[in-house]
């Protein structure tokens, strides 16, 4: 009868690590890609930027997930205004290293966020130059306000590589010049939306990605 017991708590006790590692799946939810798709930010609009999201996740191991590209557009560049904020799931999001970047929406768009040089690193877990190495690369493309809505410089909708046009970017490093040096995703515009205005600004053309599953 002890015995039995025993097996009995023990299938309970394995079976209840089950539910909680099934309610809170710390595997990878949110990169910075490693690089852009090689046009600047002519993403393809948002389903080619997500689809490229996708195809890093799953090159470096994590399958299964819906992926978001965290990228805004708005009506003034011949689209829909779409928030950034609203395309990416609940949360929580924890980066290649198991680390818990943001709980939620909310947290994300706070000064709670976890978000830095350190933790905002790409698909594979490496780190993304910032200000001071070579090249920077901290800009990272949003077209997004600080509180995750959409901003008037989005390429044309991720449609464009023209070097008349603009993106918001921000700061992954929370360090550098403009407006807002610290925000990780609305520090100043670029001076153009080609791949080498953006290098030219302090970036690569990359961006940040969320599962929102």
């Amino acid at each position: 009868m002890r015995l039995f017991k025993s097996i009995v708590c023990s299938l309970a006790v394995a079976l209840l690590g089950l539910g909680t590692a099934a309610a809170q799946d710390s595997t990878m939810s949110f990169f910075i890609t490693s690089e852009g798709p090689g046009d600047g930010a002519n993403l393809g609009g948002l389903e080619g930027a997500d689809a490229h999201c996708t195809s890093l996740a799953e090159a470096a191991g994590v399958a299964g997930k819906t992926w978001r590209a965290y990228l805004s557009t708005n009506a003034a560049d011949g689209g829909t205004a779409v928030n950034a904020r609203d395309r990416i799931g609940a949360g929580p999001w924890y980066n290649a290293n198991g680390v818990m970047v943001a709980e939620s929406v909310d947290d994300l768009h706070s000064d709670n966020n976890q978000l830095s040089k350190e933790n905002s690193i790409s698909e594979s877990g490496g780190v993304i130059n910032g200000r001071g190495d070579s090249p920077n690369m901290h800009d990272i493309i949003t077209g997004t306000n600080s509180d995750g809505t959409a901003a008037d410089a989005t390429c044309g909708n991720w449609m464009s590589s023209a070097g008349d046009g603009s993106a918001m970017v921000g700061h992954h490093d929370r360090e550098g010049g403009g407006p807002d040096p610290t925000s990780w995703n609305a520090s100043h515009p670029s001076r153009g939306c080609g791949q080498a205005d953006l290098q030219g600004t302090g970036g690569n053309g990359l961006f940040y990605c969320f599962a929102t599953d």
